[in-house]
């Protein structure tokens, strides 16, 4: 077995590269092409960074009883459907960003306070299937911010081409982009074939 300290030293590193991959995903862009929607659902790349902090808040905060005190109006009985996956003109990048910072300051405090086996009850679950411990709540978050660098990463390759995890692991065969041009002719080829 992985000793605990050991067990939230890689839930911890998982989390925060997934988080460090999502806030590289805003950088050098403008204001406009961080919140326009990309999507027909309307995805965005602030948006999803908001999401990302009020997730944060609710599984590693608020369902062990350790409450932050911010302010998440987008979440509040009332308030607009899908408030959480789009920044309204008045929420600032620097406040977005700051949030999800704050967020994980929030979230990295309650997983170091809280043996991994701690029980907590999610407040937006069904009554009796509400309870989980830290442990199966970080591996939720860490998923749940993974799936949504996943989301980033392709909205700004579509914008200016950028991919990767950062700045120095793309992960991508290849830099040249004949190379990705004949890659891409021959999937296409290949798609009309089958």
């Amino acid at each position: 077995m992985t000793p605990p300290d050991t067990a939230k030293t890689d839930l911890r590193f998982y989390l925060q590269s997934a988080r460090d991959a999502l806030l590289w995903k805003l950088e050098g862009l403008p204001e406009y092409d961080v919140r326009r929607p990309l999507t027909p659902t309307g995805t965005n790349l602030l948006g999803l960074v908001k999401h990302a902090a009020g997730v944060e808040l609710g599984y590693l905060g608020d369902t062990f009883g350790r409450p932050s005190g911010e302010p998440l109006p987008w979440l509040a009985d009332g308030a607009e459907t899908n408030g959480d996956m789009w920044a309204t003109a008045e929420e600032s990048r620097e406040d977005m960003v700051g949030l999800y910072r704050r967020a994980w300051a929030h979230a990295d405090a309650t997983i170091e306070a809280l043996p991994l086996d701690t029980a907590g009850r999610v407040p937006w679950w069904p009554d009796g299937r509400d309870e989980l411990t830290l442990h199966h709540a970080v591996v939720r978050v860490i998923a749940d911010t993974h799936r949504h660098a996943g989301h980033a990463d392709i909205l700004r390759e579509l914008m200016d081409g950028a991919v990767g995890m950062n700045e120095t692991n793309t992960s991508l065969p290849s830099d040249d982009p004949a190379w990705w041009e004949a890659y891409r002719d021959r999937l296409e080829r290949v798609a009309r074939e089958a």
